[in-house]
């Protein structure tokens, strides 16, 4: 088993964070490779470790039976989009606030060590999105939370249409568009009131961002079928972002088809891990204070 470590270089105290592990993973002697950003941090980390245990990510997801990415559900989002193609099964550790796709925390690394080792967590595959800009040359889109079309740096609305399997839905103003997998469900879909979607669910939401109509609510598709958005807006261009941290900016009227990806995301998860249980934990979901049972 070979361990392959993406950590966030913007994180404090990610040094000491990495070094605890390497630690951690010697003395079980677990295998290892570490992305080597790290080493712009700390060089001696080289002779400590050995040069040959530093490389590119890219080479990290191929050589790697499992990576793990060391920072927030950011860096969880980051490192997917780095695994896309190589499918290696990826687990997340927190250092970040909220920590809903980084199931681990860095007090217990034992606990991710041991159940690696013994063999003792379960690959969950999640759906991922891509999209093709209609007439434009360049790498398809690729999202594991979401797409958003939205108005950026233009203070009006824009005007969206939505076609689903080449059939007109509706045309409407807004800021912009939030297309979503289940996994996408409980980030910034759901602040624009979107719905909670099982990671077990075949779906994809749509979910309009403060759009200029009553009628307009929040769409569930099946996750089979193609989704066109065409964009216009009286500014030049509009904004599309990938899990808030790939930006394009396109020239309007742009047409973007959306599917889900052939190629699902793997993530590692301990077999005591409970999807509601994190919904009650990590959002606060359902719970009722005049509840003294929340916690069954």
């Amino acid at each position: 088993m070979t361990i392959g470590i993406i950590p966030n270089t913007t994180k404090e105290e990610i040094v000491e964070i990495c070094r605890s592990f390497l630690n951690k993973l010697i003395e079980n002697k677990v295998d290892y490779y570490v992305s080597e950003a790290i080493t712009s941090l700390d060089s001696k980390m080289i002779g400590d470790y050995g040069a040959e245990k530093f490389i590119t990510t890219n080479l990290l997801c191929q050589k790697s039976d499992i990576l793990v990415s060391i920072g927030g559900d950011g860096t969880m989002l980051n490192s997917a989009y780095e695994a896309r193609e190589s499918g290696t099964p990826l687990a997340g550790v927190n250092l970040g606030k909220l920590g809903f796709l980084a199931e681990f925390d860095i007090h217990h690394f034992d606990k991710l060590i041991s159940a690696v080792k013994n063999n003792e967590y379960e690959i969950e595959e999640r759906m991922a999105l891509e999209g093709k800009c209609l007439g434009i040359e360049g790498e398809n889109l690729f999202a594991i939370n979401d797409i958003v079309l939205d108005k950026g740096r233009w203070p009006k609305m824009i005007e969206l249409t939505i076609k689903v399997e080449g059939e007109y839905v509706s045309t409407f103003s807004a800021d912009g568009l939030i297309i979503a997998t289940p996994t996408g469900s409980t980030g910034y879909s759901l602040s624009t009131g979107g719905p909670i979607v099982s990671p077990k669910a075949h779906a994809i939401t749509l979910s309009p961002i403060s759009p200029h109509t009553l009628t307009m609510r929040p769409l569930v598709l099946s996750s089979e079928q193609r989704i066109t958005i065409i964009a216009k807006s009286q500014h030049k261009t509009i904004q599309v972002n990938c899990d808030g941290q790939r930006v394009h900016y396109f020239d309007v009227p742009i047409t973007i088809e959306i599917s889900k990806r052939k190629h699902p995301i793997r993530l590692v998860h301990t077999k005591d891990n409970n999807y509601y249980q994190i919904l009650r934990n990590k959002l606060f979901w359902g719970l009722d204070v005049r509840n003294s049972n929340n916690n069954e």
